[in-house]
């Protein structure tokens, strides 16, 4: 874990879930905050998160707001406008704003809207760290320990708002990078948002299956491995589909025409054309596999 000499009197998590709650674990374990406060959409959610000890104190976004270091955004990014915008008149000078959110340009748009003049406090990032399962009981203290954090610095901020930004979750374990929201949403639709959305649509034509009990009974490793993703959380995937659609369609149109092209080759029993197309596949995967590997084996 990256060490950092940055501390915050007060952290505000907006959203204190699996990401939010994680987070909020992550920070105490590094000893870089003196006070998580949690917001939550409803009081059984932060009473939860107090009962487990992830948060010190719940409140309201209004009580939460003035006096906040930082304000962290883990909702699903459909609501980030709506907390922004209520989130403004309270947001005073010096505290930093940013999100955990897996689409950025929507985002940003959003907190240029909402913030107007004060969007310079905002900082949007996105923690390439996650679990099939949601909500502050799946939380964990090391989900970010070497996994990507993406962050996507607008012009109107100031580089030590970034750098805290960064700091803060380099503390957490992650590992920062800079990146374009143009870039960020067009790669992340081709290796997340599109496998969330096949193993969503793998499950469910299972299920609307008239056999669908004896399909699932007989359903193996291959089923299990290949629709994990699909017990997340439909609400938030529903909002990342929606929010990221142009990049998505096109990601899924790409990805339509190689089924096609699959189906020929099956129809026509074109056997060498398939093993060609398979074993490349297969030779990515493993190298892509083995360079994840050496990667982890190579952090402290």
């Amino acid at each position: 874990m990256a060490e950092t000499a940055l501390h915050f009197s007060r952290v505000v998590i907006v959203g204190v879930g699996l990401i939010g709650g994680s987070l909020a674990r992550a920070l105490k374990r590094a000893g870089v905050v003196d006070e998580v406060v949690g917001v939550g959409r409803s009081p059984a959610s932060t009473e939860r998160a107090l009962a487990l000890g992830v948060i010190d104190r719940a409140a309201t976004l209004e009580e939460a707001v003035p006096g906040a270091s930082v304000i962290v955004l883990c909702a699903p990014v459909a609501q980030t406008f709506a907390l922004l915008h209520a989130i403004e008149p309270h947001l005073q000078p010096g505290t930093i704003v940013t999100d955990a959110g897996s689409t950025k340009g929507d985002v940003i748009m959003a907190a240029k809207t909402a913030l107007g003049d004060k969007v310079a406090q905002f900082v949007p990032a996105h923690p390439i760290a996650g679990r099939e399962l949601n909500g502050v009981e799946a939380a964990l203290p090391d989900l970010y320990d070497g996994k990507r954090i993406v962050l996507c610095p607008l012009q109107e901020n100031v580089r030590a708002d970034v750098a805290a930004v960064r700091a803060m979750w380099e503390a957490a374990g992650g590992v920062c990078e800079i990146m374009s929201a143009l870039q960020h949403d067009a790669v992340f639709a081709a290796v997340s948002h599109l496998p969330h959305l096949l193993s969503y649509a793998l499950v469910a034509q299972v299920a609307n299956a008239e056999d669908a009990s004896l399909k699932l009974d007989c359903a193996g490793g291959g089923f299990r491995d290949f629709t994990r993703i699909a017990a997340s959380s439909p609400e938030m995937w529903r909002d990342i589909c929606l929010a990221n659609r142009d990049a998505l369609l096109r990601e899924l149109d790409t990805y339509q025409s190689m089924l096609a092209h699959l189906r020929t080759q099956i129809e026509t029993g074109n056997g060498e054309g398939l093993e060609r197309l398979f074993r490349r596949a297969s030779q990515v995967r493993l190298q892509w596999g083995a360079q994840r590997e050496a990667v982890a084996d190579a952090e402290p």
